[in-house]
């Protein structure tokens, strides 16, 4: 009897074309990185670096790159994969995948939150008669009413909103040119910083946090079976869209600290909102809130129907209670409770702070990422010895090696209270695992996280 995942594979095998090229791939991957991602964590990065952002970057740039090439090896073995869970499941068996997918679990989670709480921000600003709990629990509650109702018409608006971004990107620029012209520019300033937070110590803490930038880049692999040449295709988008990315996000914290010397700021949270009135008044300000407003709305609809499917998924794999996460409305075919169970927890939005927030979304991925290292060389190295030459252990045991070193320093930049919350929940994880396998001594029934997001 074929099981939900491999039927869904096999109706998808029966509709999908191998339509997509390179350039195709890599504007998807840009796409789901969403442009305006730098303004996120901008304000906070800028105070912990001293004004190198644009330094941090490069550095967190660095440290992707290696990474993606592991997810390129993966996908080009595996050009159905599409996660880390899954490669570390392949690599290393369900138990450590499970461990895996737990850790992106916490991503998923707090990745709705964050759009919450970072709409009460900006909206706040523009309106600043309306509280920003008041403004988070209306975004919460339109969201999940839209999640529970099904709104297919999300993913035609999502190219729209990109679009806005991208031309909001080209006036930031043109006008951010046009403030500096005429007048005295320290070029080196972004990179070097103003001196309040000396040391490469804190170019790791700020490169570290920025790891939430690049969630997504292997979101292309999730379209291995409708491009053109999967297996060379794919691992060159996933370069080219983490490569493409991080110089954008460089460009633009390099312009921004261009335009607006220094690292204090009268609120780090919404900093973004000074550099838009310093670069080109009232007018890109509001062009800014709408477009990151409307950008961060598509985001908590798009993540909080993701992990609602996950949630869902689990629970129909009977990974967490079926009678609860494993139902459907009979009206609207949606995951009911698991979407009010998002919701429930998207409320630590009036509580938790933003830093905090992106520090925990960016320890989820720097496990997951961790895990894909690893995954490499253990299964081109480790279970495979045709590779073990001095070309196989350049490219499957250095390259991802130099990743996992990479990842593993930045995660240890991370804030204690960061380190504590994040090691709870990944101890959390391995005691409900312990639980589920009645101590280890069964086996971990299989969740396929890629295909319930």
């Amino acid at each position: 009897m074929a099981t939900p995942s491999s039927t869904t594979a096999q109706a998808d095998s029966a509709q999908l074309r191998r339509v997509l090229g390179l350039p195709a791939l890599v504007f998807f991957g840009l796409v789901y990185m969403v442009p305006l991602t730098i303004f996120t964590t901008y304000g906070i990065v800028t105070e912990l670096t001293g004004g190198r952002t644009a330094g941090a970057y490069l550095v967190t740039l660095l440290a992707m790159l290696f990474t993606a090439a592991s997810y390129s090896f993966m996908v080009r073995r595996f050009p159905v994969a599409g996660s880390a869970y899954s490669y570390t499941n392949l690599a290393f068996g369900p138990g450590v995948g499970f461990l895996a997918g737990w850790s992106l679990l916490l991503d998923y989670l707090f990745l709705p939150m964050i759009n919450y709480l970072l709409i009460g921000l900006f909206l706040n600003i523009a309106f600043p008669s309306i509280p920003v709990w008041t403004l988070v629990l209306g975004s919460i509650t339109l969201v999940t009413v839209l999640n529970v109702l099904g709104i297919h018409s999300v993913a035609k608006a999502s190219n729209l909103i990109v679009g806005a971004q991208i031309i909001f990107i080209v006036v930031f620029v043109a006008m951010s040119v046009k403030t500096l012209g005429g007048q005295p520019v320290d070029v080196l300033s972004p990179l070097l910083g103003d001196g309040s937070q000396p040391g490469f110590g804190a170019l790791m803490a700020g490169a570290a946090v920025l790891c939430l930038s690049f969630l997504g880049f292997d979101a292309v692999s999730t379209l291995a079976e409708e491009a053109k040449d999967p297996q060379r295709n794919v691992p060159r988008a996933i370069i080219l869209t983490t490569l493409g990315a991080g110089l954008l996000f460089t460009l633009l914290a390099y312009i921004s600290q261009l335009v607006m010397p220094g690292s204090h700021f009268a609120n780090t949270d919404a900093a973004a909102n000074e550099v838009m009135l310093k670069a080109g008044g009232q007018f890109l300000a509001n062009f800014f809130t709408a477009a990151y407003v409307a950008g961060s709305l598509g985001s908590a609809l798009a993540s909080q129907a993701a992990v609602s499917r996950i949630l869902y998924t689990m629970g129909r794999d009977k990974v967490l209670p079926e009678r609860w996460f494993a139902t459907l409305s009979p009206r609207f075919g949606t995951p009911v409770v698991a979407t009010l169970v998002v919701s429930a927890f998207s409320l630590l939005a009036l509580v938790i702070d933003l830093a905090t927030l992106a520090s925990l979304i960016s320890f989820g991925a720097l496990v997951a990422f961790s895990a894909v290292n690893l995954a490499v060389i253990r299964t081109h190295l480790i279970s495979d010895s045709s590779h073990r030459n001095l070309a196989g252990l350049l490219r499957y045991g250095l390259i991802p090696l130099v990743g996992m070193c990479l990842t593993l320093w930045l995660w240890t930049s991370l804030s204690t209270l960061t380190l504590t919350i994040g090691l709870s929940w990944f101890g959390l994880g391995l005691a409900y695992l312990m639980v589920l396998t009645s101590g280890f001594r069964r086996p971990v029934r299989t969740v396929n996280f890629s295909e319930a997001a």
